[in-house]
């Protein structure tokens, strides 16, 4: 049963979607996610648990060396990503654990596809010592980690982190895929998402505490 009137696209997305991510549930997620709602026994977290096992598996694929299947098939979890909210609001079902549930899966799926995507490199000629490498993949992971930790975190505090920035998941995990199918034109193109996951996610996570600490003495002047 639709819980929502049909011509309202208030299913497709949440207002804290922003940028990428919307556009793929907008005009991805939402053609697939009617089809599924004749299937009665569906459940949001089977779709939730289906796009971090395909999440996950690309990862795997891509360490073994595969890149643009490994693109391939994270775009499907991409998609789905978004299928599992859309789902649960037209049929009624969105639960703060179901929330949790998807939040804390998309890590494992983003981690994969970072973690196969370091081992993709160290594989392949790619001019630069192992250790550099090493280390730009824990920055990209770290920072990753980071940009999604800290909007959580400073909702929770009420801190304002002013503007959205494009370092969201979506963005990340739209630039690993691209890159992932640009293997088959170049096969060190994944380096240029490393080299952006460092430089922009890093840059977002300085900005955030500039803007932290700038909050927290506006707010000390205030109370003064």
């Amino acid at each position: 049963m639709i819980h929502e009137h049909p011509l309202s696209d208030s299913w497709k997305t949440k207002p804290t979607d922003r940028f990428i991510l919307k556009w793929i549930k907008c005009h991805l997620s939402a053609r697939v996610t009617p089809k599924l709602l004749r299937f009665t026994w569906l459940r949001p977290w089977m779709i939730t648990l289906c796009s971090s096992v395909l999440g996950t598996l690309g990862g795997v694929i891509f360490a073994l060396g595969c890149g643009w299947a490994a693109g391939l098939i994270a775009a499907v979890s991409q998609v789905l990503d978004g299928v599992d909210g859309q789902f649960a609001r037209l049929t009624g079902r969105e639960s703060p654990a179901g929330a949790f549930c998807d939040s804390l899966l998309d890590r494992f799926a983003d981690g994969a596809m970072m973690i196969g995507m370091i081992i993709y490199l160290v594989s392949l000629p790619v001019h630069m010592p192992l250790w550099q490498l090493l280390i730009l993949g824990s920055l990209a992971l770290i920072g990753s980690n980071g940009v999604s930790y800290s909007s959580s975190r400073a909702e929770n505090l009420g801190i304002d982190l002013w503007k959205p920035t494009l370092a969201s998941k979506g963005t990340r995990s739209s630039v690993m895929i691209i890159c992932a199918l640009g293997t088959l034109v170049w096969p060190s193109m994944p380096i240029v998402a490393l080299i952006y996951l460092v430089l922009h996610s890093n840059g977002v996570l300085i900005m955030r505490l500039v803007r932290a600490y700038r909050f927290s003495s506006f707010e000390s002047v205030q109370d003064e």
